[in-house]
This record gives structure tokens, C-alpha cells and sequence, in this order.
């Protein structure tokens, strides 16, 4: 990698991930207080992951000019945080499975649409940066990721809407936690390889 080149591309890199911060902070609390309010298991896990997000762009805007070592040590703690947050979902699906609390399906349709119109934007922002590092390869990773879960709970939401049983909700709570598992062994497996090859170098 041409360490010139990323270093003449860091304001930008910076400021994007400045702007996906601030997406998914705002997004995070937006789908929290209506994941509680209309007791959604795949809402709340939605603004889970996507407060994990938040947490992964600010480790990348830490480890932006910082040594290939530190961005291999950040894109860990972002693999890491990926599987801390799918055993929160895990165990918040499991308590609504045992409650047997029935989520408001238009809430998760509307929510859903509005999510995946924010991940859409981020992965725009995202896309046209050159050299992308682990970090920033974590960042899209976690937006795809986002997109995938966002079209679950629309799906599950209309589900829920039509037949009024709160299980579609759950499954897709957990396939939320599965999507994320993946995810983080995913940024774990590049770290690895980034740092193999930061050693060979």
C-alpha cells in the first residue's frame, strides 16, 4: 500500500467518517426509543448494532494516520465489539421470547425504511474512498451489514402487522446477532491478514 497516498486522502477519510458518525449515532437513539416503545427485538438490536457502528468509526477516526500496527489493533476491537453486540441481542431476544411481547409492525416498517434509507447514504459516503484501510474496510463492512438487517426487519415487520404474532420480530433479532457474529469474525480474519502482511513488509 502507497502510504503517501492514504496520507494525502486522510481529511477526506476523516470527514466521512465524521459524517457516518454522526448518521449513526442519531440513527442508534432513534431506533432505541422506538425499538423499547413498541417492544421490537429486531428494532432494538438494529440500534445496538448500530451504536457498535458509531463505536467502530470512532476507533477508525483514532487510528487514521496512526502505525499499520495501531489501525490492526483498532479493526480488532471493532471485530470484537461485532460480537459482544450479538450476545446482547441474543439475550434481549430471549427475554422477549420468554415475556411473549408482541412488537407494533407498522413502527418496525416505518423505522426500517428510514434505516435503510441512512445506510444507503453511508455506504455512498463510504465507497468512493481510495486505499482503504482495515478500518475502513470494517466501516463498509458494518454498513452492508446494517442494510441486510434493515431489509429483515421490514420484512419482519409486515409479517408481524399481518398475522400478529411477535415471532417474526425474534427471528430476525437473531439474524440480526448471526449477521454480526459474521461481520466480526469477518474484520477479525482481515485484521489478522493485514497484520501478516504489515509483517512481512
Amino acid at each position: 500500500m502507497n502510504d503517501k497516498a492514504v496520507d494525502a486522502t486522510t481529511p477526506r477519510k476523516r470527514r466521512v467518517l465524521f459524517q457516518v458518525l454522526g448518521l449513526n449515532l442519531l440513527l442508534s437513539l432513534s431506533l432505541a426509543v422506538t425499538g423499547v416503545l413498541s417492544d421490537s427485538s429486531g428494532l432494538i438490536a438494529n440500534a445496538l448494532d448500530n451504536l457498535s457502528d458509531s463505536a467502530v468509526y470512532a476507533i477508525s477516526l483514532f487510528a487514521i494516520s496512526r502505525s499499520p500496527r495501531l489501525k490492526v489493533i483498532a479493526a480488532r476491537v471493532s471485530g470484537v465489539l461485532l460480537l459482544v453486540f450479538a450476545i446482547g441481542v441474543l439475550s434481549d431476544a430471549t427475554r422477549r421470547f420468554i415475556t411473549n411481547t408482541e412488537p407494533v409492525g407498522t413502527v418496525m416498517i416505518v423505522m426500517s425504511v428510514i434505516s435503510t434509507a441512512i445506510n444507503l447514504l453511508c455506504l455512498k459516503l463510504l465507497k468512493p474512498l481510495k486505499n482503504a484501510d482495515v478500518n475502513l474496510r470494517a466501516a463498509q463492512t458494518f454498513s452492508i451489514n446494517d442494510f441486510i438487517s434493515n431489509l429483515g426487519i421490514l420484512v419482519a415487520g409486515g409479517l408481524v402487522a399481518w398475522i400478529g404474532q411477535p415471532w417474526p420480530d425474534l427471528v430476525v433479532g437473531v439474524a440480526i446477532a448471526a449477521i454480526a457474529v459474521k461481520g466480526g469474525i469477518d474484520i477479525l480474519r482481515d485484521a489478522a491478514r493485514e497484520s501478516r502482511f504489515g509483517a512481512r513488509r
